[in-house]
Parts: C-alpha cells; structure tokens; sequence
C-alpha cells in the first residue's frame, strides 16, 4: 500500500480576507510566492498599522543567511571533492576516504554553529538572537543525526566498538559536563561543592571513569569516613573491562572478564559496601546498569540516547549493530514514559538505530528547514553503495533528486547560483535538463553576471541557452543605443536575423551622421561577417572607406562596384553606393574600366526604372544630382553629406572626408 507523507504546515498570511476574494498568487524571480493582500484604497479603515500588502514566501530563505552561507560554500567544496576521488576509492582505502569526507562535513556543520551561537550571544535584539538561538539547535541537531549515521552507515562500528564510537557521539554532543567540570574544580574546596556529586555521576553516566575516580579521591581527602568506600568504588571503576581499539582480545573473553566484573559489584552492594553513602551507593547501582538507578538520574542523562548508550555501556557492552533497535526502542519507551510523545529528532534518530536509511532521509526532509543536509547526506552514503537499489517512482534515484532539490535553492540566490551549477554537472540522468531549465530563470542584472552566465552555457556546449543570453544582453544593448555591445552579442549568439538588424541600424546611423560608430568593432569583423549578408555589406563597406582613406582608388572602386552587383547591399543603399562612386569617377586618372561604368550605370538604372523604396530619396533628385554641371569637390568624401543643387548656386559643406564646394 502507498505510503503518503503528512500535509504541510500551513503558512499564514496576515492581511488576508478571503470573503472578499481580493488575493491571488504568482510566482515572482527567485523561488518567491507573491501574494496579495486584502486592502481597499478607498477604505482605508481596514487597512491594519503595520500589515504588508504583499506577502512573499520564499522556498529557501536559508540560502539568504550569511553564516549559512559558508555553510554552503565549504561544503560545496568537500561535495565536488568527493566526486573527483570516486574513481580512485577503493577496498579499506574506500572506507578512510568516506570517513574523511564525513569528518570534514561534520567540522563545517560544527564551526557554522559555533558562529552562529556566537551571533545569538552579541545580538542585543531578542527576537534576531531568538532567531540564531533557534538556528544553533537546528545545526546542532544535523550534526548529531549525521554523526551517528557515520557510526552506523560509514564507518559501520561491529560489536565491541560500536560502544566505543557510541560513547563518543555521547560526550561530543552533550557537553554540559566540562562546564559543571570547571565551576566544581575552580571553587575553593571541590568536595563541598553543591554540584560535587552530579559532577562524579554525569562523569560516570558518560563512561568517563578515570575522571571520576579523581573526583572521588578529593572526596576520600577531604572526608575519612567514606574514605575507605570512595577506594572500593575507585578501584571497581578501574577494573571495569573496556574493548579499547588497540586490544587484542576477543569478545568472548571481554564478556566473561565483564560478567566477573558485574557480579562482584553486585556482591559490593549486596553486602552493604556503599550502605552509609547514598551517593556511593547509587553509582554503584549505575555500574550495574540498573534500569530504575538510571531513571533517577533523568535529569543529568537529559535525553534517551545518552540514557541508551549508558544503559548499553553497563548492562550489553558487546551489543551487536543488529540488535541496537531493540535497546533503542526499550530507552526511548522507558525514558519518556509515556508523558510526552517522541519528537522529529526521536523518530530521526530511532529510524538510525533501525537501519532504515531510506526513512532517515525521509524524516530529515520533513523536519529540517532546507534540502543541504540530506542532500549531501544522501550523497555520501550513496558514495557508500548504500541507496543503489531505491529510485523515485517518477524515473530518478533519491541522490539526484535531493541534489537538484538543494540546486534548485541556490539557483535563487544571486551568487550561490554558481555553487548549484556543479551539483547539477553530477547528477547523470536529470541534471543537464535542470540545469537548462534553471540557467535560463537567472536574472542578468549586470553584464558582469552574464559572462558568467555564458562561460557556464559555453563549457557545457548548452548553445540554446548560449543564444538566448547573448540575444537579452543585444537587445538590452539596442534599447540603451550601444549598437557595437549590440552586434557583438548577436555575433556570439550566432544570430543572423538579429546581426541583420543591427547591421541595418548601423547604417542607419551612417546615413544620419555620415561616419560610422564602433569602427574597431567593424574593422576586426573578421570571419564573423559572414553571418549574415547584411553584416558582409556593413563590414565590405566598412572596408571600402578605408581603402579609400588611404587612396587606393582601384582596389575601392572594384570593391564598390562588387557590393552593388552581388546583390548583398540593401537596394535602400545603393544612392549613397553610387554617390560613392562620383568621386572616384572625376579622378585625374581613369578608376574604373568601362566595363565598370556600364556596370554602374545598369544599377543605376536598375534603381529608377522601379519605385522607390519607403525611405528612399526621390530618384529624379539623383538623375538631377548625377548629371548636373557647375559643381566641385576639395578632396575625396564617399558620403551622403554634399548637397543636390544646382549650377547657379554656391555652397560648401564639410565632413570627416574634406570640403565640397558648389
């Protein structure tokens, strides 16, 4: 039978009436829901002091916290890492590497939250140290989960040192104890202290013996009446068997050395060692592992895994992985008794201890406030060879879909973006396609941003997106009238129609000004004019100027003469091309052959035996400008800026070619 997750919380928006029906919804740049508040401006009664009108709900506004984003950042770095090495991991090698990777995961969820514990200390605002406080707990909370699934999962602790690392995870995370250790040491006499004696039993509870047989020989010191017990329970303390990682023994001889050890404690209190102590005699209870000794100390133990891992510690120090969900279980029952019911963290931690990865993962999803734990969680034990077998019912496997879900919130942030990039790189199956879908929703506020944009879109030879960038960023540079930032994007972009359209404009604003803009730009052109043929045109043209610039007539006018009969020059232009041509038509020496003045003349009348074209200059204004005498140039000007009069009258006007005089 299908198993359905719970329903969401419920976000409430102040501000709302709904039986006016006055709200509505629409998903605005990065991952915000935006909503619209109930409000009349003409009632102005019913708007309420200090309400927004509009809402905006964020997918992941944990993306937007500036010490969690180096939360973000190191493990980006640890992530890609990992997968570099993954070829090169293998047999025990596989498993250090894994452990490594883990460690250092932990040491950044662990320094985050120290600065941020630090935060919530200076902040002077309640409700923001409130806030950091509520962060710290959260952070604290992932790094416990992921530590005991390091235990469990990756380093996969048999019987033996399964208790060893399980004491760790103990006093790593549940370090009240070194503070109590030092207020109860830095007093005058350590003995008489008020918390002396939950000092010696939190010590013990822990697993901690050596310390807390130093605090009871200042005890013995400082009292010679329990002198003599303080040296019993010591010496028990000291006996006690420990599987320590160097030890050659075996588990068999462990258990009976433990069992010897258990039962003269047991003979200990018995025989009333402890009686006249009450103090000495409840630890040596704990040392037994009673149930009920322990219980009375609930509230020093302070959770149900530190109560497990104590109870394991003194009753099954040889518990096998397999039967840990069982103790588990028997803790958590016995701890909360039945007063309260468990919490996320419970359900989290006791899904662990059942080795059900699958349902860790899916806990962590529904408690914790965005996607980076379990994504990198499921990650590496996926790295691990631990969720080869689980896909999603709609095609992917749960690593990448947690990936993408993690990538999709850095996509909304307007520099980790970068970060999500490489996440999608290593997902095979769906994160080319969701990284095309993502790329294209960055908003390009600055140029800058863009050819970041690009370079992405150009390592991963995605072209379409590599089009639709360089095409935004062209017209952005039309509509601001930078025509060379233009052409130069629709030349990246590979884009005839719109190289087409702002060749035109260059001409354009030729035919306006009479010189040409961006000429670095059109002279370094290159192999790029042939994009288009109106490109061709604008940079061929481009070139004839300058050929005539430095007076090679011949090569200019051969060149003019080929723009007009291979048909690339837009028929609106070619008045200003045989106008071009009149100067070099009155040079001293003959520029073009005759067969090149038939050729001119048959454009010629090509361009007045049809109508003109919108825009174009009446055509008998240049019959009357071509045949008319009387008139004069000073130096050569291939442009549209001498004047159609006639012969009776003067005029001189000047451009950046020399001075024509009528």
């Amino acid at each position: 039978m299908e198993e359905f997750d719970s329903e969401p919380t419920v976000t409430w928006i102040p501000g709302v009436n709904s039986q006016k029906k006055q709200m509505c919804f629409d998903w605005g740049p990065g991952e915000m829901l935006v909503c619209e508040t109930s409000f009349n401006r003409k009632e102005k009664s019913e708007m309420v002091a200090g309400c927004p009108f509009i809402h905006i709900i964020r997918k992941d506004i944990d993306v937007y916290s500036k010490i969690l984003r180096k939360l973000f950042n190191e493990s980006h770095g640890i992530f890609v890492g990992l997968q570099r090495i993954e070829e090169e991991l293998t047999g025990k090698s596989r498993k250090a590497q894994l452990v490594r990777v883990s460690k250092n995961y932990r040491s950044v969820i662990r320094a985050c939250m120290e600065e941020m514990h630090q935060f919530a200390v200076a902040d002077k605002d309640s409700a923001r140290g409130r806030q950091f406080s509520s962060q710290v707990s959260i952070l604290s909370a992932m790094e416990l989960i992921w530590n005991l699934c390091e235990i469990l999962f990756i380093e996969v602790a048999p019987a033996g040192p399964l208790l060893l690392y399980l004491l760790d995870w103990v006093r790593l995370h549940v370090c009240e104890v070194d503070n109590l250790s030092a207020d109860v040491l830095g007093s005058e006499n350590p003995s008489k202290h008020e918390s002396f004696w939950n000092l010696v039993t939190t010590l013990v509870l822990q697993g901690r013996l050596d310390e807390a047989r130093q605090m009871l020989s200042k005890e013995a010191d400082t009292n010679p009446t329990s002198a003599g017990m303080c040296r019993v329970l010591g010496d028990l303390m000291r006996t006690m068997p420990v599987l320590s990682p160097g030890n050659t023994q075996t588990l068999t001889e462990l258990e009976l050395r433990w069992q010897h050890w258990h039962e003269e404690c047991e003979r200990h209190l018995q025989d009333g060692t402890f009686a006249s102590n009450p103090h000495l005699e409840s630890l040596c209870k704990v040392l037994l592992g009673d149930d009920a000794a322990l219980l009375e100390q609930k509230e020093l133990l302070s959770n149900w895994y530190h109560f497990l891992v104590t109870r394991l510690l003194y009753s099954q120090p040889t518990v096998k992985p397999m039967d840990l969900h069982l103790y588990a279980q028997s803790s958590l029952d016995l701890f909360l008794g039945g007063e309260s019911s468990p919490e996320p963290l419970d359900n989290i931690l006791m899904a662990a201890f059942e080795f059900d990865i699958h349902q860790v993962i899916k806990e962590c999803s529904l408690a914790l406030s965005n996607w980076w734990f379990v994504a990198h969680l499921t990650d590496l034990l996926d790295h691990c060879k631990l969720l080869q077998s689980h896909n999603l019912y709609f095609g992917s496997n749960m690593r990448e879909f947690l990936l993408l879900e993690y990538a999709s919130g850095l996509f909304a942030h307007h520099s980790l973006w970068q970060l999500g990039v490489d996440y999608c790189d290593h997902c095979p199956e769906l994160g080319r396609v969701s990284l095309e879908l993502h790329i294209e929703r960055i908003p390009l506020t600055t140029e800058q941003k863009a050819l970041k944009v690009l370079r992405v879109c150009e390592q991963r030879q995605m072209t379409e997106q590599v089009r639709s960038i360089c095409k935004i960023l062209a017209m952005k540079a039309v509509r601001n009238n930078r025509l060379g930032s233009a052409l130069s994007w629709s030349i990246r972009a590979k884009d005839a129609a719109f190289a087409t359209l702002v060749s035109d404009r260059f001409l354009r604003d030729y035919c306006e000004r009479g010189c040409f803009s961006d000429l670095d730009l059109i002279d370094n052109l290159g192999p790029a004019m042939m994009l288009s043929d109106r490109l061709t045109f604008l940079g061929k043209y481009r070139e004839f100027h300058r050929l005539y610039g430095e007076k090679r007539f011949v090569d200019a006018a051969s060149l003019l003469l080929s723009l007009m009969t291979s048909q690339i020059a837009p028929r609106s232009f070619w008045m200003t091309l045989l106008t071009d041509a009149l100067p070099l038509l009155e040079q001293k020496q003959v520029i073009f052959s005759a067969e090149q003045t038939y050729e001119l003349l048959r454009c010629l009348e090509d361009l007045t035996s049809g109508r003109p074209l919108c825009g174009e200059p009446d055509v008998q204004q240049l019959q009357v400008s071509l045949m008319v005498p009387g008139w004069r140039r000073e130096g050569p000007c291939p442009t549209r800026c001498w004047p159609l009069t006639n012969s009776h009258a003067s005029h001189i006007t000047t451009c950046d070619y020399g001075t024509l005089t009528f």
